[in-house]
Order: structure tokens, then C-alpha cells, then sequence
């Protein structure tokens, strides 16, 4: 039998009486289990009680006798469960991160729950998996979705059913096994040419209508190809402008990086350099908020005819720094160390030198707007 749980307390008991079970030297069997079991199970359990002078003890007899019933809950409680179950696994995230993270799992909760209606989380089946996983299907012929996307939202709900699965004891099978969609991935931005970034992006003036800070990040990201997100988290102990070579540190700084690679120092030149210089502090208007920062940036880009096709966004200039280096011969280690990219491989040595990190940096850097030089 279970016990519907609108709390962490019935969790919080049940735990407890497994524990005190296993201190009174038995394993928690549920009672309805235990009755169904060998008489002699039941009889040395209670001769337990008594022989402890325990039979008194409500705590002790809902351990020994499997009072306690399983916690369960609904599916629409799930992200609410997970999230008390993993507190410890988001301690490192923004406020924004952190945003971010429930809300996309809180929708994905809500659409399992539009296809499968609010049943018990312990009767749900594989069906119940199909029927999620041809919702997506059906949204990526019908929508044109990616594949890609679709399998993430799957993904994120297999995630915590999984976790809550082991955790919570509740015994499902392996729901989400082998329901990935196949198909197109998702399209990455198209580079920007070089004479387009140099000769309109980085012209005098052609950025006037943004506020600011973003027209700075836009030319930060042109010559480092820093991630928009390590950008606005910039700041004063983070951006060196006085060292030998001025550089910024990306640093976890009250936030999660994307990746352990992503740790890492950018020498600054050209357009970066320019555009630090006038903004020593940093960017406090999108601190910690760079999905904003990026859709203005984007937005402002197709209203003033600075992005030729759909697939340039403003993140395409991150694209279009890699594509420099590669031309300019630079090695895969030092375009790695430049991209924060996680490359799976052993990690031998210090890596790339600030210096030479430089030396390629200086070969491809842009000419900053007439304003900055």
C-alpha cells in the first residue's frame, strides 16, 4: 500500500522508521509485505519488541512492524520532489542559472502531464514513456522542432524520474529506455564573414541604437570569442586591463560554468580590448542575465539589416572567431583552451600560454570602431 505525500514529512518518516529499523537490527518490511511473509518472520520481530521493552515505543513498533507506508505523489509533483531531493546539486548556480533550470523542467512536468493525465507517479509505464515520446515526435513532423530539442525535453523528464526512482525506492522500470527521436539537430548559427563583422558590425555608428553594454559585449565577443554569458559576468576582479598583457579570467564566480574547460584566461585585443577599456567594470545591465542580452542584441541585428539570414545570431561571431584561428593555423589545443571546450581528452601540462594565446589573437583581431581607437 502508499501514502500519497503533499510533503516532505511523510518522506521524512518513512526514512526514519527505515533507519530505526536497521538500528533495531531488522530491514524494514512493509507491513502488508510482512503479514503476506513467514509467520516466523512476524513472531521474531515482536519477541524483539519485548525483549527490548519497546512495545510501548510507537516509533520503534512502526519500524519493526512496517507501519510506515511508502511515500508517493502525483506526476504533477514531480519537479517539486526532484528539487528537494537535489538542493545540493544547484548550490553552485546563479540566481539566473537557477531560474533557468526549474523552469525548464517545471514545463516539461506540465506537458508529461497534458499527455498522460495527473496519475501516481508508481503507475506509470512504458506506454505511459511512448506516448510522451510520440508528443514530441509528433511536434517535430507537425512544428519542425529539432529532434534535438525534442530529446532534451525527454531527457530532462527522464532525469528526474530516474533520480526520484532510486531515491524515493519506487521501483519503475527503466521508463525512457531507447525513446530518443532520431533526426535533424539542431542548426547551429552561421558564421559571420570576416568583411561583414569588420565593415558593419564594428563600422561607426552601427550599433548606435543598442544601449551600451550591449553594443560593448557585442565587441567583446568579436575579438575573444567569449561565451555572452562569461561576458556580462565580467567585473573589475575578473578583467585585468593593467597587466602586461591585459587579459579577463573566466572564473565560476557565483555561477556554474558550462563546462570544467571553460575555467580560463583570454588575452584581450583589437575590438575586446577597445571595448573594455571604456567598460573596466564590466556589464553590471545584464550581470548574470545573458539570455536578455542576447535577445535584444538579436532583435536590434534583424531590425537594422545586420543579420543576412536567419541562422547569423550574435552568438554566430562566437563561430566566426573559431573559424579565424582555424585559419590563421592556430593548433586544436590552443582553439580549445580559446573556446572553453570541453575536449574529453586527459589534461597534460599548464596548456597554452597567455603568450601564446596572444600571438594568435593579435594575427585575427579586428580593427575596433573609429570611436574606440
Amino acid at each position: 500500500m502508499l501514502a500519497d505525500s503533499d510533503s516532505n514529512e511523510g518522506v521524512d518518516s518513512y526514512n526514519e522508521a527505515r533507519r530505526r529499523a536497521r538500528q533495531l537490527g531488522f530491514d524494514y518490511i512493509e507491513n502488508t509485505q510482512l503479514v503476506a511473509g513467514p509467520a516466523a518472520e512476524r513472531l521474531q520481530r515482536l519477541e524483539a519488541l519485548v525483549a527490548k521493552d519497546l512495545v510501548n515505543d510507537e516509533g520503534a513498533r512502526e519500524a519493526v512492524l512496517g507501519l510506515k507506508k511508502k511515500p508517493v505523489f502525483k506526476i504533477s509533483k514531480i519537479f517539486e520532489e526532484y528539487e528537494a531531493e537535489t538542493k545540493d546539486q544547484v548550490l553552485d548556480l546563479s540566481p539566473d542559472q537557477l531560474r533557468i533550470w526549474r523552469n525548464a523542467r517545471k514545463r516539461v512536468v506540465k506537458s508529461f502531464v497534458d499527455v498522460v493525465s495527473d496519475k501516481f507517479i508508481t503507475a506509470l509505464t512504458i506506454d505511459d514513456a511512448i506516448d510522451f515520446r510520440n508528443f514530441w515526435r509528433d511536434r517535430v513532423v507537425q512544428e519542425g522542432i529539432a529532434a534535438k530539442s525534442a530529446n532534451r525535453e525527454i531527457g530532462q523528464l527522464s532525469g528526474m524520474i530516474k533520480e526520484l526512482n532510486i531515491l524515493r525506492r519506487l521501483g519503475l522500470p527503466d521508463l525512457f529506455r531507447g525513446l530518443r527521436l532520431k533526426g535533424e539537430v539542431d542548426k547551429e548559427p552561421t558564421p559571420y564573414e570576416n568583411k561583414f563583422i569588420q565593415n558593419r558590425l564594428l563600422a561607426d555608428g552601427a550599433l548606435d541604437g543598442l544601449n551600451e553594454d550591449a553594443r560593448y559585449i557585442i565587441y567583446v565577443i568579436a575579438d575573444s570569442g567569449l561565451r555572452p554569458s562569461e561576458i556580462v559576468n565580467l567585473n573589475r576582479k575578473t578583467i585585468h586591463l593593467s597587466a602586461k598583457i591585459p587579459y579577463v579570467s573566466v572564473l565560476p564566480d557565483g555561477r556554474r560554468l558550462k563546462t570544467d574547460d571553460s575555467l580560463r584566461e583570454i588575452p584581450l585585443v583589437g575590438a575586446a580590448l577597445a571595448a573594455l577599456k571604456a567598460k573596466p567594470e564590466g556589464f553590471p545591465r545584464y550581470r548574470d542575465n545573458s539570455s536578455t542580452f542576447s535577445a535584444t542584441a538579436n532583435k536590434f541585428l534583424l531590425e537594422n539589416g545586420l543579420r543576412p539570414t536567419e541562422e547569423h545570431t550574435v552568438y554566430s561571431l562566437r563561430h566566426s572567431f573559431k573559424d579565424r584561428l582555424i585559419a590563421a593555423e592556430a593548433q586544436d589545443s590552443l582553439i580549445d583552451s580559446l573556446m572553453g571546450h570541453d575536449t574529453y581528452k586527459p589534461k597534460y601540462g599548464k596548456g597554452p600560454s597567455l603568450e601564446l594565446k596572444l600571438k594568435y589573437l593579435q594575427r585575427i583581431a579586428f580593427k575596433p570602431p573609429p570611436s574606440l581607437r
